[in-house]
């Protein structure tokens, strides 16, 4: 989770919303990124979506069964249906996400198989968030 919020500091400091993802693989960063939405205009840039890419590029694999995904933020429901699709093995989340993450919509969403841990760094991850809307606003 700590290389997840180093991505996120990166969004912070670019003006992306502040999420960042990891994923490993038999113990190895095999991919890391963070929201780039703004900068790609393109609404679906966000850090899960970008890993989840990377990380089927490094394997030549569709599938993540083998695969943690840390990231800072509940995933929205698009990349939560990412995530089912790759069929990722375990999904470790830093802060919930209550407006828009995709347990408020949907919380079986994730595949099955999927070994889901959430609270990881929570204070860190939330304290983040927090920040960017507080100095995008003014706060």
């Amino acid at each position: 989770m700590n290389q997840a919020l180093k991505e996120a500091q990166i969004a912070y400091d670019e003006g992306e919303i502040p999420v960042g993802a990891v994923v490993v693989c038999e113990n190895k960063i095999i991919a890391k990124d963070h929201n780039r939405v703004e900068l790609l205009y393109d609404a679906t840039a966000h850090a899960e979506m970008l890993v989840i890419t990377a990380a089927q590029n490094h394997l030549g694999s569709k599938y993540l069964n083998e695969c943690t995904l840390f990231v800072t933020l509940e995933p929205c429901i698009m990349c939560a249906g990412g995530l089912f699709w790759t069929q990722v093995g375990r999904l470790v989340i830093g802060a919930q996400d209550k407006e828009r993450g995709y347990s408020r919509f949907n919380g079986n969403i994730l595949h099955p198989k999927t070994d889901l841990k959430v609270g990881v760094e929570a204070n860190a991850c939330e304290g983040i968030i927090k920040d960017f809307f507080k100095k995008l606003r003014g706060n």
